[in-house]
């Protein structure tokens, strides 16, 4: 089923911080507009002049993006989810151009599973600038202009 984006941005809020509260899902959402809004790097090609669509829909950009993850059905997924209110109302917050301080300029964010957040996201071209709840938000480096 084809959703717009709203509907699209909501599901992935859910799936992907919905057990972290709400300063968690906007914290998630902050990441994806900043992406969506980035001058330079990876990032500002896929979203070709901001559509937040691209952004989301990036291969390899989101787990719950995936039906299957190792050859594995992954039922934390988007098509599985249904978005209440407070996910739409985070979505258009953030597309209104909410921002969560906190998380500045963050582009990357992963869970650890651990009560330690690494340095730097794979690769180096995010080094750690918060944790909320249980995601770890980076903030792009030299590394990341390059990509």
């Amino acid at each position: 089923m084809a959703y717009d984006t709203r509907e699209l941005f909501a599901r992935l809020i859910q799936c992907e911080a919905g057990g972290e509260g709400e300063d968690g899902m906007r914290a998630v959402a902050t990441v994806i507009m900043n992406r969506a809004t980035i001058s330079y790097g990876e990032f500002a090609r896929v979203s070709k002049g901001g559509d937040v669509r691209n952004i989301i829909t990036q291969p390899g950009q989101f787990v719950c993006m995936r039906e299957s993850v190792g050859g594995v059905y992954n039922p934390q997924n988007v098509y599985n989810m249904n978005p209440t209110q407070e996910h739409f109302d985070i979505v258009d917050w953030a597309m209104g151009g909410g921002r969560l301080m906190g998380v500045d300029e963050s582009l990357f964010f992963h869970n650890p599973y651990s009560t330690k957040c690494p340095t730097y996201f794979p690769t180096n071209v995010g080094v750690i600038h918060n944790r909320i709840g249980d995601h770890c938000f980076y903030l792009p480096t030299s590394y990341y202009a390059d990509t």
